[in-house]
C-alpha cells in the first residue's frame, strides 16, 4: 500500500507565525515529482513555493487559496509512488473530494446573492475561489440617462421623489445611507487586495500600534560623495564591473552611527511582559529596501561591517536583481538589525519611513536637489538630500536619534572619514 505523506506549511523565518495560501499549482489527482512546487504561500517576508517532498500523486488539498493558516498546518496529502498511479480527472471519488467551489466561496456567493455558475473560477481546473466571488461584478443596472430616454415623464417623477426623500447628507428619509446614483454604476471597479498587499498592510499597522514611532530630519550636502564618484567611477567599473552608487556610502555611514549609538541596533524582547529586555545586536545586518513587481521588499546585507565598498555594491545589486526576478526567499529577508529605504529613486523629496519591526530604527534617503546653502559666509548651490530617521521612542530618546543622524551626515559629507573610522 502506498504511503500517505502530509505536507505542512514550513517555518519560513523569525517572528512569522501565520501565512496566506496563494495559488495552488497542482490539483487533486495530479502526478508530481520530487521538488515540484505544489502551492505558493505569502508572508510579510516573501512569496515562496512549497515543494513536494517526494514523487507521487496529490490526493487531498486542505486549504483554499487566500486562507490564513499557521506555520505547521497540514495543507495537502500526497500518496508516494509512481506517477502512473494518478487518478483520472473524471474519477467520481476525486471529483467529490475536489469540488468546483470551496465553502468560503459558496458562503460569499450566498451573501452576495450571486450564482456560482455565473462566475469564472481562477483556481485549478476552474475552481471558484472566494476572491473570484468578491471580484465578480453583476450586470450594471440601466443608467439614468437610458431610463430618461425611454420614459421621460416617469424618470422626472422618480427624480423628484428621490430628491425629496434624501437629506443634504445623502441619506434616505429612513436615515439609511442612500444607494449610489444609477449614473455611477459601472464607474467603480472592485479589485480584491492581493495577499502580499494585505500582509504588508497588517505588518505596517502592527508597527504603528506597537512602537512609539517618532521621526527626526536633517539634510546632507552630497558634493563630496558626488565628486568622489566622478573621479573614481571609471576605475571602479573597470575593476569590479559595476558602478559605485550612493547606497554603499550610506550603509557604511549607518554602521558607524550604530556603533556610536547601539540602542538603534537593538530590539525589545517582550517574551516576558513583566520583565521586558533590550537585546543589543553586536553585528550589523542592514536591510535595504528594493522595489519588486509585487511591491517593496527589504532583503538583508549580512555582516555589512565586514564588506568593502565593492562587496557592498555587489550584494545590494544581487539582492535587487533577485527581487525583480521574484527569487528572494525568507532567509534573504530575515535577521535585519536596521533598515535603509531610498525613496529618492522615485523622486521623493521628504517622507517619514515606518520601522520594520522588530527593528527600532530606519533611515530614509531622498532625492538630491540643488538648493542655495550658506557656505563660509557665501550662498552657493549645493546638491542636497533630506534624510529622515524614524525610531522607537520606547528605547531611543531624542538626543540619541539626533546624534545618530548627525553622525551619518558628518560621514557622508566627508567620506574619507568612513575609511579612517574617525
Amino acid at each position: 500500500m502506498s504511503e500517505l505523506i502530509e505536507i505542512a506549511i514550513p517555518k519560513i523565518g523569525e517572528s512569522i507565525s501565520t501565512v496566506f495560501l496563494g495559488s495552488w499549482l497542482k490539483a487533486v489527482g495530479d502526478a508530481v515529482t520530487e521538488g515540484e512546487a505544489l502551492v505558493e504561500i505569502d508572508s510579510e517576508k516573501a512569496t515562496l513555493e512549497v515543494p513536494a517532498p517526494t514523487s507521487g500523486v496529490l490526493v487531498e488539498i486542505r486549504g483554499e487559496a487566500g486562507a490564513e493558516l499557521p506555520i505547521g498546518q497540514v495543507v495537502a496529502v500526497l500518496r508516494a509512488g509512481a506517477a502512473s498511479t494518478a487518478v483520472e480527472p473524471g474519477d467520481p471519488a476525486e471529483s467529490a473530494r475536489a469540488p468546483q467551489s470551496g465553502p468560503a466561496a459558496r458562503h460569499a456567493a450566498a451573501a452576495a446573492g450571486v450564482d456560482l455558475a455565473d462566475i469564472t473560477g481562477s483556481g485549478v481546473r476552474g475552481r471558484v475561489l472566494r476572491r473570484d466571488v468578491e471580484a465578480h461584478q453583476p450586470p450594471a443596472p440601466q443608467s439614468a440617462a437610458q431610463s430618461s430616454a425611454a420614459q421621460p415623464s416617469t424618470a422626472q417623477s422618480s427624480a423628484g421623489q428621490s430628491s425629496a426623500g434624501q437629506s443634504s447628507a445623502g441619506q434616505s428619509s429612513a436615515g439609511q445611507p442612500a444607494a449610489p446614483a444609477p449614473a455611477q454604476a459601472g464607474r467603480v471597479e472592485r479589485v480584491p487586495m492581493t495577499v502580499f498587499r494585505r500582509t504588508v498592510a497588517r505588518h505596517l499597522v502592527r508597527a504603528q500600534q506597537t512602537a512609539a514611532i517618532l521621526t527626526t530630519f536633517n539634510e546632507i550636502d552630497m558634493s563630496a560623495v558626488i565628486g568622489l564618484r566622478r573621479r573614481h567611477q571609471k576605475r571602479f567599473v573597470d575593476r569590479y564591473g559595476r558602478k559605485l552608487g550612493f547606497m554603499s556610502f550610506f550603509v557604511k555611514a549607518v554602521i558607524e552611527g550604530l556603533k556610536a549609538y547601539p540602542e538603534l541596533n537593538a530590539e525589545i524582547d517582550e517574551s516576558n511582559p513583566r520583565r521586558p529586555a533590550v537585546l543589543y545586536k553586536r553585528y550589523y545586518n542592514i536591510g535595504v529596501a528594493v522595489s519588486t513587481p509585487p511591491g517593496l521588499m527589504v532583503p538583508v546585507v549580512r555582516d555589512a561591517d565586514r564588506l568593502s565598498f565593492a562587496e557592498t555594491e555587489e550584494e545590494i545589486s544581487n539582492l535587487a536583481r533577485r527581487g525583480r526576478d521574484g527569487k528572494l526567499g525568507p532567509d534573504d529577508m530575515s535577521g535585519g538589525t536596521f533598515t535603509i529605504s531610498n525613496g529618492g529613486v522615485f523622486g521623493s523629496l521628504m517622507s517619514t519611513p515606518i520601522i520594520n519591526v522588530p527593528q527600532v530604527g530606519i533611515l530614509g534617503m531622498h532625492t538630491i536637489k540643488e538648493r542655495p546653502i550658506g557656505v563660509n559666509g557665501k550662498i552657493e548651490l549645493r546638491p542636497m538630500m533630506y534624510v529622515a530617521l524614524s525610531y522607537d521612542h520606547r528605547i531611543i530618546d531624542g538626543r540619541g536619534a539626533v546624534g545618530f543622524l548627525v553622525r551619518v551626515k558628518e560621514l557622508v559629507e566627508a567620506p574619507e572619514r568612513i575609511l579612517l573610522e574617525v
